[in-house]
């Protein structure tokens, strides 16, 4: 399968999907002939990753350190698709050959521009921002397998009447204008659910890009929409996609894996552009530790960190990047390649970060960070300008969801951030929500509720000083999956060992479910498992491991998604309304009652050191 770039000289990407499949002949795969002294090929790659349905500027920014003061932050405004577009589109302007690369979750856990549409206005947006190869993320299968096939071809979606989403909003959705590839998702069948790579022809010479997606993505995510499919190890599969490649001639490999880590001092600002790389930790490094050497360049994701580390010594360093999240920053990587081998010049490829101003950077700390760039760098920020017809298109999705995003569902009283040591006030608030939304009888009778964490997807925060109207657009971007409350029964016994399994095995550190008000505990990070949950409390009582309890939690986690795999033996279930709605209408309480939603300050889980 071929698909020809847009708007790109002799650019043919060749799609192989080798996992299950007949082999590629040889003969329509064999390696370029001996080049002579032909100049070698330059190739521009253009990678962002985690953009997260962010199509709209208002509220990104990046932390930047302060010129004045270079161990603490400001903010930079950073960010939205039309600016997107008009960094790419500057940094291919200043390349013969170039190739733009979503590293994954593009989709999902998405503001209302993106949900509402089933994130066809993403896709559609992505086509026009020239993205020409993508490896899907985590996120893409939050809806399940299915539904990611449906949004990636073209067409629409029947929906009931009374359905909060919209398929097609102003015509027939396009569907995704280039492929996705991913070496280790397997179906049960045999084969691969997507291509494992694709090859990217350029001035004769091919170059081999193989994809892969975090292997606990099936903890993640709901397991009912990944039942079939096996997430193998990272490594394993890109290296037997790389000697597949290699056999057939294509020296020049590339690897796009959605997982991530992160580098440099915690609490201090993070310079993205050391190649240092300063305290590397987290599942990249070691995926890359196992990488062949066959592979040349890493496009990494998932942590939404910025880091440009460079792995190896000599002739077999590497560099493994990440551009942070949301569509503020890109990773731009220069190939130089041997017309005549095909083999990339390691010591000759160049690779920066680049931030993605907006019309809200600070002129003066933009002009300051473009000085700072070295050429080319430096004039391809000069030179970007929003896209117009981006803009366009990401204003008429705005506009379709206007009437529902600016409806106002509430008030607070004070901001709600959503990072923390343990609990935070913005999960707080969710659990809050929706214990109240079940705690009556009828409604089935909940003593508390518990939210995962990786479902507080933003803050909730005044645009000036609080307190402050809500919007319903305000409030999707905060918790924006569309899960729907599921009461259960299960014992006190079952309930402390899934507190006790936030730190299974082989996590270096807990992850904590946020309580409502009703659960409160200490967490003893020195005591061995089994013991770490102290004083748990439920309604003010000690808990009775032979008593049986009421509790709320989303569908997602009452199906054993993020790993919480003991939710799975709830029993007397009751489905309940949707989860932003238990938000909306806590929020409106609040707002009925005069003063707002206001932040619990108080830890509901104590950690003890």
């Amino acid at each position: 399968m071929n698909f020809r770039l847009p708007g790109a000289a002799a650019l043919t990407i060749s799609v192989l999907w080798l996992a299950g499949c007949a082999s590629v002949p040889p003969a329509a795969t064999s390696a370029a002939k001996p080049a002579g002294d032909k100049p070698p090929v330059t190739l521009r790659l253009i990678a962002f990753n985690d953009l997260h349905g962010n199509l709209e500027s208002t509220g990104l920014s990046l932390p930047w350190p302060d010129p004045a003061n270079r161990e603490k932050a400001i903010r930079l405004s950073a960010g939205g698709a039309a600016y997107l577009a008009g960094t790419v589109q500057a940094l291919r302007a200043g390349a013969k050959n170039s190739l733009v690369i979503s590293s994954g979750d593009m989709i999902g856990g998405t503001p209302l521009i993106s949900a509402l549409f089933l994130h066809e206005s993403t896709i559609d947006v992505a086509n026009r921002i020239g993205v020409d190869i993508a490896t899907p993320g985590n996120h893409e299968f939050d809806a399940g397998r299915e539904e990611l096939l449906r949004v990636l071809q073209p067409g629409c979606r029947t929906l009931p009447a009374d359905a909060i989403f919209v398929s097609c909003p102003s015509g027939p959705h396009p569907g995704a204008k280039f492929p996705h590839f991913s070496a280790n998702v397997l179906k049960a069948g045999g084969g691969t659910l997507f291509p494992p790579s694709v090859v990217h022809e350029v001035d004769g010479v091919k170059v081999g890009f193989i994809g892969a997606v975090t292997k606990v993505t099936p903890s993640i995510v709901v397991p009912s929409g990944v039942a079939g499919l096996q997430f193998i190890d990272e490594a394993q599969a890109i290296n037997a996609e790389a000697a597949r490649l290699k056999a057939q001639g294509i020296n020049a490999l590339v690897a796009v894996i959605h997982e991530g880590g992160e580098t440099g001092t915690p609490g201090l600002p993070l310079e993205w552009n050391d190649a240092g790389c300063p305290r590397p930790r987290g599942n990249i490094f070691e995926i890359v530790r196992q990488l062949t050497q066959d592979v040349d360049v890493v496009f990494s994701a998932h942590t939404h960190q910025g880091y440009r580390c460079v792995i190896g010594e000599g002739a077999n360093a590497r560099p493994v990047m990440q551009a942070t999240a949301l569509g503020r920053g890109v990773s731009v990587a220069d190939l130089v390649i041997d017309a005549r081998t095909g083999e990339i010049d390691r010591a000759r490829t160049s690779h920066r970060n680049l931030p993605v101003f907006n019309s809200g950077s600070d002129p003066a700390l933009r002009a300051a960070i473009v000085a700072s760039e070295p050429e080319p760098w430096a004039s391809a920020l000069r030179a970007a300008q929003p896209v117009k017809a981006v803009a366009d298109t990401v204003s008429m999705y705005a506009a379709a969801a206007a009437p529902r995003a600016n409806r106002t569902v509430g008030r607070i009283a004070g901001n709600f951030e959503r990072s923390a040591r343990t609990d935070s006030s913005a999960g707080r608030l969710i659990a809050d929500a929706q214990w109240q939304a079940t705690r009556a009888p009828e409604r089935g009778g909940a003593e508390f509720a518990l939210m995962n964490p990786g479902g507080v997807r933003s803050d909730l925060r005044c645009a000036g000083t609080p307190p402050c109207n809500i919007s319903y657009g305000q409030a999707f971007t905060m918790q924006p999956f569309g899960n729907s409350l599921v009461v259960m029964t299960l014992s006190g016994a079952e309930i402390k060992r899934i507190l006790e399994d936030q730190q299974r095995e082989g996590r270096r550190g807990p992850s904590f479910l946020i309580p409502s008000s009703s659960l409160t505990y200490r967490w003893v990070a020195a005591a061995p498992y089994g013991q770490r949950v102290q004083d748990l409390r439920i309604g003010g009582q000690p808990l009775d491991v032979s008593r049986e309890y009421r509790l709320t939690v989303n569908s997602f986690m009452a199906d054993g998604g993020d790993g919480v795999t003991g939710l799975s033996a709830g029993r007397q279930r009751l489905g309940g309304a949707l989860d932003i709605d238990a938000l909306a209408d806590f929020l409106a309480a609040g707002a009925a009652a005069g003063t707002g939603a206001t932040p619990d300050p108080a830890p509901r889980v104590t950690l003890v050191e």
